[in-house]
């Protein structure tokens, strides 16, 4: 991969990481290890729409996947340099 590619992908990265609401999914995520959206919504005090809106980008971008369990769908984050970038930073 060029260089200038592999640039925009990792700014990329942190656009989406950037935003308060997407890290606080994510680190919600990564301390329960997986998570509902019921529980998101509950443990962020934000709506379910708003929630489902940011796994949804979450999911585009490859950092979260979904594990269906029944009717109900697990989130875990897929990508382990975000778990390292968040525990670099110290925000779990």
């Amino acid at each position: 991969m060029e260089i200038r590619e592999e640039l925009k992908k990792k700014a990329d990265l942190f656009k989406i990481l950037g935003h308060p609401l997407r890290l606080k999914i994510l680190i919600n995520i990564i301390e329960q290890d997986k998570s509902l959206v019921t529980n998101l919504v509950n443990d962020l005090n934000v709506s379910q729409p708003i929630v489902s809106q940011h796994i949804n980008l979450l999911k585009k971008a490859g950092i979260l996947e979904g594990c269906r369990n029944g009717n109900q769908i697990f989130y875990k984050v897929k990508d382990e340099l975000v778990v390292k970038i968040i525990k670099i930073c110290k925000l779990v």
